[in-house]
């Protein structure tokens, strides 16, 4: 049993059971999302084409760059210690969003064209600048487990982008068996 649920009881093993392919990538996504340095939000986000894992990335500050929950991110602890409301003063901060984390290591490993038609996993809804980024680089799809107010819901839209959010509840089941 898993020492952080003992609470919960699993159903019993079901020979050959297995996640659906966006039960499967959303888990990959938060594990993703484990390594945010963040400290406003953790989001984590995977790339997938033809149901292969090609990226993934995590909100944080820059490689190089002191860690946000260390204080690399000065818009980030006034934020969290009340100075200013979340939502505002979004263009001080230097965290690179989970989404444009993925992206970007798509170029640095060399394989860009392979963002063509695929899909987008990610803990929140990307924000207008990284559906932009999407967008850009031809993304089909995107699955989302939560909606973040000031998404781009509506140029993903306009580019015919799906963007579809998933029951948080239908990956309880598997985030528990992982556990067992």
């Amino acid at each position: 049993m898993c020492c952080f649920l003992p609470f919960i009881v699993i159903e019993p093993y079901k020979p050959f059971e297995r996640p659906s392919w966006d039960d499967y990538f959303m888990i990959q996504a938060i594990l993703a999302k484990s390594r945010s340095n963040c400290l406003s939000r953790q989001i984590g986000a995977v790339l997938v084409k033809n149901n292969r894992q090609i990226s993934t990335g995590y909100n944080g500050t820059p490689t190089g760059i002191i860690n946000c929950f260390e204080g690399g991110c000065k818009r980030c602890s006034e934020r969290i210690n009340g100075v200013i409301k979340s939502g505002e003063s979004l263009d001080r901060c230097i965290c690179v969003h989970a989404e444009a984390n993925a992206i970007m290591q798509c170029v640095m490993f060399g394989n860009t064209g392979s963002t063509h038609n695929a899909t987008l996993y990610s803990t929140l809804s990307p924000c207008i600048e990284c559906s932009k980024m999407a967008i850009t680089v031809g993304i089909g799809r995107i699955v989302v487990l939560s909606k973040y107010t000031e998404d781009g819901t509506e140029i993903l839209k306009q580019a015919n982008i799906q963007l579809s959010e998933m029951d948080p509840s239908k990956l309880q089941y598997w985030l528990l068996k992982l556990c067992n």
